[in-house]
Order: C-alpha cells, then structure tokens, then sequence
C-alpha cells in the first residue's frame, strides 16, 4: 500500500467521512488522483462512499471496517517496531526521549492541525 492510502485511511480514522477535494487537499495530491486512490481502495473494500445526510448532492468517502482494522494493525506493528527499537537504547537515551515527550506530542498536534487546514 502507498504512504498515501495508508495517510488517507488514517486521516479517515481520526476525522470521520471526507470529500474527495478534501482528501485530496489534506493529503496534497490532486483530486482526480484521489479520485483514483479512492477507487482502488473502495474495491479493495477499505472505504465506501455514501451520501451526506445534510447536502444530498454531496458524496462522502467512509472508512470499512476492514479499513478500520487495517489502520489499527498497521498502528500496532508501529508500536511494537518502536518497542523493539528503544529496547536496545542506553538508559540516558531513553531519558532523553521521555524528556521530548513534550515537544513530540507539541509537534503531532501542530501537524494535525496542518494536515486538517483551516477551520471552518
């Protein structure tokens, strides 16, 4: 799978059903390429398309269950790689990630915030 399914599925995880233009726009690609991405992602069955409730001429792409689940595991072979990984750092290395903490969780938010754009 592209880093760029893989983004597109998790910003679908943690944001809830998106426009097209809006994939496209968050992920910095071009909407017929997201259009594209979309298409081969909805017949791999990891998103679905469905109407929006509140404008019907408005299509929604939807994260599956098997999307879902493939985010959830890709996430956690993550977690374990990074567990493996600090597993063999000298202990003033690992205070020293602790220590950063902070400014990692300061700069997943600012990156968040950026990949969501501007509030409406």
């Amino acid at each position: 799978m592209s880093l760029t399914s893989a983004a597109t599925l998790a910003t679908l995880e943690r944001t809830g059903p998106r426009r097209i233009t809006d994939l496209a726009a968050v992920e910095g690609v071009t909407q017929p390429a997201m259009t594209a991405l979309v298409r081969v992602m909805e017949e791999s069955g990891l998103v679905e398309r469905r109407g929006d409730a509140s404008d019907k001429r408005v299509t929604l792409v939807c994260l599956t269950e098997a999307g879902a689940s493939y985010v959830r595991t890709r996430r956690q072979a993550g977690v374990h790689a990074f567990e493996r990984l600090i597993g063999e750092l000298t202990d003033d290395e690992v205070e020293a990630l602790v220590a950063a903490l902070p400014a990692l969780r300061h700069l997943e938010e600012l990156e968040s915030q950026d990949r969501e754009g501007p509030k409406r």
